[in-house]
């Protein structure tokens, strides 16, 4: 589990993690893509988050964002994975929706992108958050647990040998 500090310098050389964030009644969703992050640190303030860590090749990660609003530092979890480390962050006023992730509109990140495929206009449906996030991070950590490789294709070359079979073709000219 990671870590809650305060106060994380930024490294002299870093680089941003791929951050995908969605927007739900009561919560923000940010996925950090990271490649066995470790020594991971994530601070939640009011009206900030950071991340720093490392990854697989022990590059420094470091990303700072300024929300959109305020939130609840205290009702929020921070999740890491082999691959990702995902934030659920509590908004301080629920029923708002957030247009975008961080409180400057002109700052565009190359690192950051709204995650589509789990953003919804919520505004319509039934009360979610926590239980739906529980329920996609255990689908996650699921998958991630099933042991066994992948199918084994040794028996590809017999299927090659048989398919060479030598195909006609006729053309018919009707003018």
């Amino acid at each position: 589990m990671a870590m809650l500090p305060k106060n994380l310098p930024r490294p002299e050389d870093c680089q941003g993690a791929k951050a995908l964030w969605y927007d739900r009644k009561k919560y923000v969703i940010i996925n950090f893509t990271v490649q066995n992050p470790k020594d991971v640190e994530v601070d939640i303030q009011d009206t900030f988050t950071v991340l720093s860590c490392k990854d697989v090749d022990d590059n420094n990660i470091y990303n700072h964002i300024y929300f959109y609003d305020k939130v609840i530092k205290f009702d929020s979890q921070v999740k890491v994975y082999d691959r990702s480390i995902h934030i659920l962050i509590r908004k301080a006023k629920e029923n708002v929706a957030w247009p975008r992730l961080q409180k400057d509109a002109d700052l565009k990140p190359n690192w950051m992108a709204v995650d589509f495929d789990n953003w919804r206009d919520w505004e319509n449906e039934e009360d979610e958050g926590m239980a739906e996030y529980e329920q996609y991070f255990d689908m996650i950590q699921d998958a991630g647990n099933k042991k066994g490789g992948p199918p084994a294709m040794d028996d590809l070359d017999d299927l090659v040998s048989t398919a060479r079979i030598p195909l006609q073709f006729a053309f018919h000219n009707n003018h």
